[in-house]
């Protein structure tokens, strides 16, 4: 039985309007750098400064610094007031599901802990939550499981093979594969597809995270 059930954020839990993409893309206009929404989106779920590095890889480390600051600063305030953050449908129904089941419940994000915390401040989740980690308080970001095993450590889970890891982007795959997790699900409500996902290593595919109690045999 899942001990521990670890969920990614925006595009996962949290709607994904393109919001995040579209912050990294205005903070790199801002530094005269011209990219695309696409290209922002094939790298979300990784550590900021490096998608920075890697959508705009003739930057020096000064300079990425002064877009990510940027693009914190887009992203806190969009997270604390602006429209359309909200849920992904039934993500309140699926924590309290899995909750009432006697599973953990951990939240983490390719987002600092700034930003994170703007993120959990407009949600009603409280309680339904154990315990968050942010990708700036361990060593090496995803696709490496050092936060998926900081919610383990943080949460009382020894043994990977009790944990689920859910996510909607390739690197939230790599992560859980690379901490041992025995489930590793795919959500599709984010930025990749079915066709985006399905070429990385994984347990189970799901088009919402309303899906993952069943694969657990637990009703909504």
């Amino acid at each position: 039985m899942i001990k521990l059930a670890i969920f990614d954020l925006a595009g996962t839990t949290i709607k994904d309007n393109d919001d995040v993409a579209r912050c990294l893309v205005d903070a790199l206009g801002a530094a005269d750098i011209k990219v695309s929404l696409r290209a922002a989106n094939d790298l979300m779920g990784i550590p900021k400064p490096k998608a920075i590095r890697g959508l705009a890889p003739d930057l020096d480390d000064e300079s990425i610094e002064v877009v990510h600051q940027d693009f914190r600063k887009r992203a806190i305030e969009h997270y604390k007031s602006g429209e359309g953050v909200t849920e992904v449908p039934g993500t309140s129904e699926v924590f309290r599901a899995l909750k009432a089941a006697g599973i953990k419940i951990g939240i983490e994000t390719g987002f600092d802990r700034e930003t994170t915390n703007a993120v959990l401040g407009r949600m009603n989740w409280g309680s339904l939550i154990d315990g968050s980690a942010a990708s700036d308080e361990v060593e090496k970001g995803r696709p490496h499981g050092n936060l998926v095993r900081k919610l383990m450590h943080d949460l009382d889970v020894s043994d990977p093979l009790d944990v689920m890891k859910v996510g909607d982007t390739p690197v939230d795959l790599g992560e859980g594969m690379s901490a041992g997790c025995k489930m590793v699900v795919g959500v599709l409500t984010g930025a990749f597809d079915r066709a985006g996902l399905e070429g990385h290593p994984h347990t189970h595919l799901v088009e919402s995270v309303r899906d993952v109690p069943g694969l657990l045999g637990i009703s909504l």
